[in-house]
């Protein structure tokens, strides 16, 4: 696998912003780990981190590089700082750079496919509620959505239990702006999916039985399994476990399980 350490400039943020990114190499000598490489383009996970880390985050504390070079797999880690994802009504479009600028930024350096059955998105906690998010606002794009220790709406305004440096933060965020219909409402998007005949992305959703936001990953398990037929493939992993890296190691592995990349039973190595 190769490492790089990318730096450039992202107009819908107005600043030069640092992304990492894993690709695919085939090695015969390489000892200790398995590798391989698709024919054709690169499938590619964009991997999203959480609210008090960086785009290194998931290299750091876990070993996402060895998990995704038996499938062949490129994984692009950006930088969205505390943003929510969101285009944020007191800041940076942190939305429109990663649902609409970062995939072709990428797609313009590295030979990855723009098939959307080979673009999966994922993301722990800030970046689980994210991957959601995009994944379902962009569903054309994606072909399976990972959502670890996080519901569709980590927070939100009307929350009555919040403190006011978060309610400040969310004023922050959205302001008072209307999110209905727009890429925040993600339960009305899932909806639309399924109100238009679009193909709707398959999602894996897992949370600790002790983290803090299970009741909101209930919140948004409830309401992917009202849909009859499951439509979305919707899985729902609640295992022991808290809002820690010892549950998103293990987790990240189950989802990329879940992808069915490789004719591994268990690529977990």
């Amino acid at each position: 696998m190769a490492l790089i350490h990318a730096g450039f400039f992202s107009n819908a943020l107005g600043m030069c912003v640092a992304c990492d990114v894993i690709l695919p190499q085939k090695s015969s000598s390489l000892i200790g780990m398995k590798t391989d490489v698709k024919e054709g383009k690169m499938p590619v996970l964009w991997l999203l981190h959480g609210m008090s880390d960086n785009h290194t985050i998931w290299q750091r504390r876990t070993s996402i590089e060895r998990y995704a070079a038996p499938l062949g797999l490129a994984v692009v880690m950006p930088n969205a700082h505390i943003s929510s994802y969101a285009d944020m009504a007191h800041g940076n479009k942190y939305f429109t750079y990663i649902a609409d600028e970062l995939p072709r930024i990428m797609h313009s350096f590295f030979p990855f496919s723009d098939k959307r059955e080979d673009n999966f998105i994922c993301g722990l906690s800030m970046g689980g509620a994210g991957a959601l998010k995009i994944g379902l606002a962009r569903s054309e794009n994606y072909g399976a959505i990972g959502c670890l220790s996080a519901g569709a709406f980590n927070r939100r305004q009307d929350d009555e239990n919040i403190s006011e440096a978060l309610r400040k933060r969310l004023a922050m965020y959205y302001g008072d702006r209307d999110l209905k219909g727009t890429e925040e409402d993600v339960f009305g998007n899932a909806e639309r999916i399924i109100k238009e005949g679009k193909t709707p992305p398959r999602i894996y959703h897992a949370c600790g039985s002790d983290d803090f936001l299970l009741d909101r990953a209930h919140e948004t398990r409830d309401f992917f399994n009202v849909f009859e037929g499951n439509p979305f493939d919707y899985t729902y992993d609640e295992d022991p476990g808290a809002h820690t890296w010892e549950f998103w190691d293990d987790h990240i592995q189950k989802f990329l399980a879940f992808l069915k990349l490789d004719a591994l039973s268990d690529i977990r190595n």
